[in-house]
């Protein structure tokens, strides 16, 4: 949730019992300019977005439920996802005499949950959040342009969580992730290349950028990898693409970023930095 920095409480001539709350600040959630980033960091929204149903299943308070579920009650801090509206938050179960009781009804789908001996409906605040979670996030995020090493396990994942399976639970996503240096999106398995390239340290190129999507810069091809031999291989899938230099920089499951250039006529001296030239015959 939102980091709460600070509060006031005080009494208002016009409003009375009057709180003044001081919060982190976020960047509004925009769908549209989510698809548009790269596969890794809609992965690292969705895994805070798990986190966050995990803590709202198992609060202090208990079960916790956002009955007004919608991206408009999020915001991303440090890339992160958080939710800054808790109004309609209810730890309020369901009561019931029957599994009828139990129904909820979605858009697209409806569910009946069991009704317990204590005549609560069993997990329904849990399953509430994680399908919005599904509907709202993980269908949109998840699949869309994703690894395709990854994506047998992303839709076991997405179609469980939609279906309320037993595999559908939001801490199944917890763990996967935890391990993503030696995830197959990390160490990536890549093809024996036949073109060389001729390896300049300390060197960079300022220049010759082109655009490629998604990139992390929106000016030229600044991509994720696991190692040279993958950086190779993307620049070799680009026709424009003749060079490319590695930098110091890590993504945050620990990629390395690279960019990919179209020439390399004009190479300056840089410490942080290797370049490699694609050798022409």
């Amino acid at each position: 949730c939102f980091q709460l920095y600070g509060y006031c409480y005080q009494d208002s001539n016009d409003i009375p019992d009057t709180l003044t709350t001081i919060t982190e600040l976020g960047s509004p959630l925009e769908m549209i300019q989510l698809l548009q980033t790269s596969w890794e960091d809609r992965f690292r929204i969705c895994l805070s977005l798990v986190r966050l149903l995990h803590y709202l299943a198992h609060s202090p308070l208990g079960s916790v439920t956002l009955l007004d579920f919608r991206p408009r009650q999020f915001v991303i801090v440090d890339g992160e996802l958080k939710v800054t509206d808790l109004d309609d938050a209810s730890i309020e179960e369901s009561p019931c005499t029957s599994n009828s009781d139990c129904f909820m009804e979605f858009p697209a789908r409806n569910f009946t949950l069991p009704c317990s001996v204590e005549g609560r409906c069993q997990s329904m605040n849990e399953k509430r959040n994680l399908y919005n979670a599904y509907r709202f996030f993980f269908t949109y995020l998840l699949p869309h342009s994703a690894p395709s090493s990854l994506r047998p396990l992303l839709d076991k994942i997405v179609n469980a969580t939609g279906k309320h399976n037993k595999d559908g639970n939001a801490k199944y996503l917890l763990f996967y992730p935890s391990s993503s240096a030696n995830s197959e999106f990390t160490q990536k398995c890549v093809k024996s290349a036949n073109t060389q390239y001729r390896r300049v340290p300390e060197a960079f190129i300022p220049d010759e950028n082109y655009r490629c999507w998604p990139s992390y810069h929106h000016k030229g091809c600044l991509l994720s990898v696991f190692d040279v031999n993958e950086a190779i291989e993307i620049c070799d899938s680009y026709s424009q693409c003749k060079a490319f230099v590695l930098t110091n920089q890590t993504t945050w499951t620990g990629r390395q970023l690279v960019f990919f250039k179209m020439a390399s006529n004009h190479i300056v001296p840089d410490p942080d930095k290797i370049t490699y030239v694609k050798v022409t015959d």
